[in-house]
Order: structure tokens, then sequence, then C-alpha cells
């Protein structure tokens, strides 16, 4: 290979120099406050001013296209409107027609009581000899020939199934209203249980508080019904005492008691000539009242044990639950000094940082010359 000397390209040294006075013309004009505060864009101008007009001549169509409709819709409101009114006014005159054509008071059940031409309408006492209202006397009609049987039976099943009719209209209408009070009672009911779990749950959690308040009321209850259980107790015995050494002294018993029975039979007694006990039912009553302080007595002791045993569990659930609030404190200051510890080490790594920052990433300040690099191309 040979060395040879390569030209530069005149085409392209061309183009480069006509940028390079392109580009200073272009800073000229930029760089030049006067002219660039007082030069106007004509163009831009005129094309912003038509661009507007042309906004406000498609706002303009718009709203008058939005009017139009808006009054076609008044229209067809209006017409919908008389309809409306047409219809109604329709149905009440088909309603008072229906009323009376339908409805006339003639067809009442009751209007032969309440018609004012009742009497004019009124047949005299006697029409001919056939007459149906002529009774036995006139010799025209006699008993059991119900000679207007068969139109009697067809009124009678006519008022008949009319009354049925009536019936089950009232029937169906009596079960309509007693499922809807069916609805409206089982509506009710859910919100009342609902409503009582509610006061259930907050019944609970007052509980819950007051429990240990009322401990010690309670024992003090305990203490004070005791003392009033042995009182009563103690006075109960000796109003029994007392009662039996007074039928035991008292004549009553020391009298013949055969005196008593009665003749009807051995086990009547005569009221006024009964004597009292003898001393085998006496025996009977002594031994009922024997058992009867032995099982008070034992009903004494089980609720004295159930009570001591309620005082225990209740001791016990104290003092654990004194242990766990022990252990929540403990808890908490071990989390307590974990997370100052943590907190330490956070601020300690943020000074670091900082440190770091300001005497490696942040050492070199920019000077006056690092700013007049700016400003120096129009692009």
């Amino acid at each position: 290979m040979y060395k040879v000397d390569i030209q530069a390209d005149t085409k392209e040294a061309t183009a480069i120099e006509a940028r390079r006075n392109r580009e200073k013309q272009r800073q000229s004009r930029i760089f030049n406050a006067r002219f660039r505060t007082m030069g106007v864009d004509v163009v831009g101008l005129k094309s912003q001013v038509e661009e507007r007009k042309r906004r406000e001549n498609a706002e303009k169509q718009r709203e008058e296209a939005f009017d139009a409709d808006r009054i076609q819709c008044d229209k067809i409101a209006q017409m919908l409107a008389e309809e409306e009114q047409q219809r109604k006014r329709r149905l009440n005159q088909e309603l008072v027609a229906f009323h009376q054509q339908k409805q006339q008071p003639s067809t009442r059940r009751e209007w032969d009581i309440h018609d004012p031409a009742a009497v004019r309408k009124g047949h005299p006492a006697r029409v001919s000899d056939d007459d149906p209202r002529c009774g036995p006397s006139s010799l025209q009609r006699f008993a059991g020939e119900d000679l207007n049987g068969a139109t009697r039976q067809k009124l009678l099943k006519e008022q008949n199934k009319r009354d049925l009719e009536e019936q089950r209209t009232e029937r169906e209408k009596a079960l309509a209203d007693r499922r809807y009070a069916d609805t409206l009672e089982d509506k009710k009911r859910i919100e009342l249980d609902q409503r009582a779990l509610e006061l259930a749950r907050l019944e609970d959690e007052c509980r819950k508080v007051k429990a240990m308040a009322i401990a010690d009321f309670n024992r003090a209850q305990a203490a004070e019904v005791a003392e009033k259980q042995r009182l009563a107790q103690q006075r109960e015995q000796d109003n029994n005492d007392a009662e039996i050494h007074n039928h035991l002294t008292s004549d009553i018993l020391t009298e013949n008691p055969e005196v008593a029975k009665s003749l009807v039979g051995p086990h009547r007694i005569v009221p006024y000539r009964w004597k009292g006990m003898s001393p085998e039912q006496l025996e009977a009553v002594r031994r009922t009242q024997t058992e009867q302080c032995k099982e008070n007595q034992r009903l004494r002791e089980e609720q004295r044990q159930w009570e001591a045993e309620w005082d225990r569990q209740r001791h016990l659930a104290a003092r654990a639950a004194m242990a766990m609030e022990e252990q929540e404190q403990d808890f908490r200051l071990q989390l307590r000094k974990s997370l100052d510890a943590y907190n330490q080490q956070l601020a300690d790594a943020q000074k670091a940082n900082l440190r770091y920052l300001e005497k490696e990433v942040y050492s070199n300040a920019p000077t006056a010359q690092y700013h007049l690099q700016f400003n120096t191309s129009s692009r």
C-alpha cells in the first residue's frame, strides 16, 4: 500500500461554514435584547386570532344546537304533559260513566230500604186473583205449593255465590295482612335479638370491669349475710325449742286423744275434740325436724365451701393478672431499649453519611469559571 494525501471534501467544509454563519446570525438575533423584546410575530398573532374566532364560532354553533335541542325537548315535555292530562281526564270521565252506568244506587241490596220512591213504586194490595201476594184467606194460593220455588232457588244460589266471593276476598285479604304482620314481627324479632346480643356484650364488658371492685364488697356482704343467717337460725332454733316445750307442757297433750276419733272412719277426727298428735306422730315430726336441721347444716357447709373456692379462684386470677402485667411491662421495657439502640444506630449512620457527603462528594465547590460556560450558544 502507498501513502496518498487525501484532500478535504470541499462540499462538506462549505456546509460547515454555512452552519457556523447561521449560528452567528441566530446568536446576534437572540442575544440582542432590544430586538428580542420589540420583535412581534404578526403571522403567529393572526393565526391565533383566526383560531380564537373559529373556536368562538364553533362554541356559538354548539350553543345554538343545544338551544334547539332544549326547545325541542321542552315541546316534547309539554306534549307529554298534555297527553297525560288528557289521559287522566279521560280516565276520570270513564270512571264517572262507569259509576253512573254500573254502580247505580238502585243496584244495591239495601236500595229497597232507602228508595225515596218506594211508595210510588209499590203495588196495590191486590192486582188480580192470580196475585202471588194473596194469602191463604184469599183462596188463590195455598201453603206448600211454592210456585216461585225455581226463581227463589236461583236467587238464593246467586246470593250464596256473591257471599262466597266476598268471604274469599276477605279471607285472602286477611291472609295477606297476616303474612305482612308476620314479616314485620320477624324483622322486629331479629332487631330485638341483635339489640339483646349487643346489650349482653356490653353487660359482659361492664361485668369484667366491675369484677375487681365488687370482690371486696361481696366478701363484706357474705360476712354480713352469714352473721344474719346465724342469728336467724339461732332465733328459729330458740323459737322451735320454746314451741316444743310449750306443746310438751300444755294440757292438750295430757288428755286422751281417743275422744277425737270420728265414727265415720278410723282416719277421720272430730276437729273440736282433737287434743293433739300422738307420741308416734310427734316422734315423726321430731325426726323430720332433725333431718331438716342436718340438711340445712349440710347446705350451709356447701355454701361456705363454694364461697371459699370462689374467693380462692378470684385470688388466683388476680395474681395471674398481676404476673401478666409485670411481663407486659418487662416486654415494653425491652422493646423500648431495642428501639433506642436502633434509633442510635440510625443517627450514627446518618451522621457518617453527612460527613461523607461534606468531605468526599461535595468537596469540589463551583467557581465563577463554571458559570461562564453557560449562555454561549443559541441552542
